[in-house]
């Protein structure tokens, strides 16, 4: 896990997969907040599509590239947690603490994934890292 969480504070920005209620693939910019207790967190605004996508079908996938063509692809299943004390360390990010201000508001919700699994590769012809 230790390598998963270094690769994706490392790329802050990764790529959310989701299938949306249309049925269709979309894909979004996203943020990595930290892990906590073997579990990867992220956060959202409940407003968004994508928070409606990921109740309709919670399996998601993440996806970033590094500057020097290393890459990582992680999947699990989307558990939403009303977890304060997540939602405390969020705000720690100023992005974050931009967008909610506080750990209370309303719109603002915590993430994790279940059973995450993925591979860490590059184009060295070496086996991918598998987790």
């Amino acid at each position: 896990m230790k390598k998963v969480v270094e690769f994706l504070t490392t790329n802050p920005v990764q790529y959310l997969a989701t299938v949306g209620r249309d049925g269709k693939a979309k894909c979004r910019p996203f943020m990595f907040c930290f892990e906590q207790d073997g579990k990867l967190w992220f956060c959202t605004n409940n407003q968004k599509d994508v928070y409606k996508d990921m109740q309709a079908n919670p399996y998601v996938e993440v996806t970033v590239s590094s500057p020097s063509y290393t890459w990582i692809r992680l999947h699990g299943k989307v558990v939403f947690e009303n977890n304060r004390t997540v939602k405390e360390g969020c705000m720690n990010n100023p992005i974050v603490k931009g967008q909610y201000q506080t750990a209370d508001n309303p719109i603002f919700e915590v993430f994790y994934l279940e059973d995450p699994h993925g591979i860490i590769a590059d184009f060295s012809g070496n086996p991918p890292y598998e987790f």
